[in-house]
């Protein structure tokens, strides 16, 4: 890593933990999930932090920041912007201009995603996974960098629709935020009840982030590792030869091809991220939790008895082989 790089990471992140408290992991994994170039779901309680910590990670790092309050009426016009007859007065009489939505911009925070409807969430998903967004018959591209960081509530469950397993997908991590300990909350109650702090201030610009995310993609990747991760992704399904036995009364349906691209650009961004030019198994056990928790589909039986995905995860990453059975 070049000392120019370093510095922009060293100034970003501590521009970020002069605002953010507590566990230090949602943090690195936010800042994973952008310098590999994709989007991540927060996933907490209410009132831990989710929307400040999306809101502070994008403004230090230079991003247009845009907002979606998700509610059950919101529409996909809403999201994407549409076409709309301008008023006699202000133009030709009916003239057709196409306005944009929050969506065009360069951090997009979808706020409790899932109290969306199916409809209006599926108007995210050309944008997450193409960077365009298509109306009538035209196609748009969106900003450079781009990134939607949504977030989600998984205890209030009334006036909610889950996620479908297609745009869980798109999202390289899932980010979950622990409940502070006692250090962390009184930290909060001092900075939030005490002498305003200042707000973030940028310390990169979007063309930094745009060189940093080139960098990453070449981070170079031993094939061992690359045979490890897809295998780690195979045995996350019932049935293959690299699953456990049991995994069938646990998972339904395991993780896509995407799920390895995840965790090879995850590692990726970890490896950069830490001044090393290379990546090892030991990254991809770090960043398995967050690729892999939201990309497994569990059985009926496993939610009811209050299974936890993670240690499936866990599971997987102990139990799959360093090197392929000859």
């Amino acid at each position: 890593m070049s000392a120019s790089s370093q510095k922009l990471l060293g100034d970003w992140r501590s521009e970020v933990e002069r605002h953010i408290v507590g566990d230090s992991a949602p943090v690195t994994e936010l800042m994973l999930t952008l310098l590999a170039g994709g989007h991540a779901l927060l996933e907490s309680a209410p009132g831990l932090g989710k929307t400040t910590l999306v809101r502070t990670v994008a403004v230090a790092a230079g991003l247009d920041l845009g907002r979606i309050q998700c509610t059950p009426d919101l529409m996909p016009m809403d999201v994407t912007g549409g076409e709309m007859v301008l008023p006699e007065a202000c133009n030709t009489p009916g003239a057709v201009v196409f306005r944009q939505g929050p969506i065009f911009h360069q951090v997009v925070l979808a706020d409790e995603l899932n109290r969306a409807t199916p409809r209006t969430q599926s108007a995210m998903l050309e944008a997450m996974q193409e960077r365009t967004v298509t109306t009538g018959c035209v196609t748009r591209k969106l900003p450079e960098p781009f990134h939607v960081l949504a977030t989600q509530n998984p205890i209030e469950q009334e006036g909610t629709w889950p996620l479908p397993e297609a745009q869980l997908d798109r999202f390289l991590a899932m980010i979950k935020i622990p409940t502070p300990d006692v250090a962390a909350l009184a930290a909060i109650t001092r900075g939030t009840t005490g002498k305003e702090v200042s707000p973030p201030k940028p310390v990169l610009q979007p063309e930094n982030l745009l060189a940093l995310q080139h960098t990453v993609r070449e981070v170079l990747v031993a094939t061992p590792v690359r045979d490890w991760a897809a295998r780690l992704v195979l045995a996350t399904h019932p049935g293959s030869e690299h699953a456990p036995d049991n995994l069938g009364e646990q998972i339904e349906c395991g993780a896509s091809p995407r799920a390895g691209q995840a965790l090879l650009g995850m590692a990726k961004a970890l490896a950069f991220l830490e001044g090393r030019s290379h990546i090892g198994m030991v990254d991809l056990r770090r960043v398995a939790r967050p690729v892999l928790r939201h990309r497994l589909s569990p059985t009926f039986e496993f939610l009811a008895r209050g299974g936890d995905l993670d240690a499936i995860v866990d599971d997987l990453v102990r139990l799959v082989p360093r090197e392929c059975a000859a």
